[in-house]
């Protein structure tokens, strides 16, 4: 099967998670708000380098629920820049708070964070097969975010985290999953 990326050899763990996951549209607030963190932190690195210690980081934030990262102190945080499992840059570490606190007060306004993430997209999977890193939907919600407080969500970043959690199909068209996310 032809994919997107995980096609070289000792690439199956990159290649499992093209197949299950990334671009399948995701709804959970939990997932999301894991996606966002994961994200945030893959700033300047690949994105293999995050996958590889995503059991690191779900170790590290409870696993990503946003409650227990919005309470964690300072000590808390300073302890993770010993962590082996995750990138230990402390901007990085000191964001998850950050953006767990405003991510908790999203969900309280819109009632939940997906209500609020997905209306960037009108509810709907946008489809765009190119090579770009930005779109105006990832500039809207990186602009939105940044304004609410929020670190590490530049437009670019927002653009990888909408194709992550299937908000926006990057799949491109020899993609084996291209043809089964675009169906309408």
């Amino acid at each position: 099967m032809e994919r997107c990326f995980g096609n070289e050899p000792g690439q199956e763990f990159y290649a499992d998670y093209h197949d299950r996951e990334w671009g399948i549209p995701v709804h959970e607030d939990r997932l999301l708000f894991e996606m966002l963190i994961l994200e945030g932190a893959q700033a300047g690195l690949s994105w293999a380098t995050i996958l590889k210690r995503r059991e690191g980081y779900r170790s590290a934030f409870h696993g990503f629920d946003p409650g227990q990262v919005a309470k964690m102190k300072d000590s808390d945080l300073e302890e993770l820049r010993h962590h082996p499992g995750i990138i230990r840059n402390r901007l990085k570490i000191y964001a998850a708070r950050k953006n767990a606190e405003v991510f908790l007060r999203i969900q309280e306004e819109f009632g939940s964070f997906d209500r609020y993430v997905w209306s960037f997209v009108g509810y709907e999977t946008k489809h765009y097969s190119d090579c770009r890193t930005t779109s105006r939907e990832s500039d809207a919600l990186s602009k939105d975010l940044k304004q609410r407080g929020m670190t590490f969500v530049g437009s670019t970043i927002m653009y990888a985290y909408m194709q992550a959690i299937g908000m926006i199909n990057g799949h491109k068209p020899f993609c084996w999953r291209y043809s089964l996310l675009n169906k309408k």
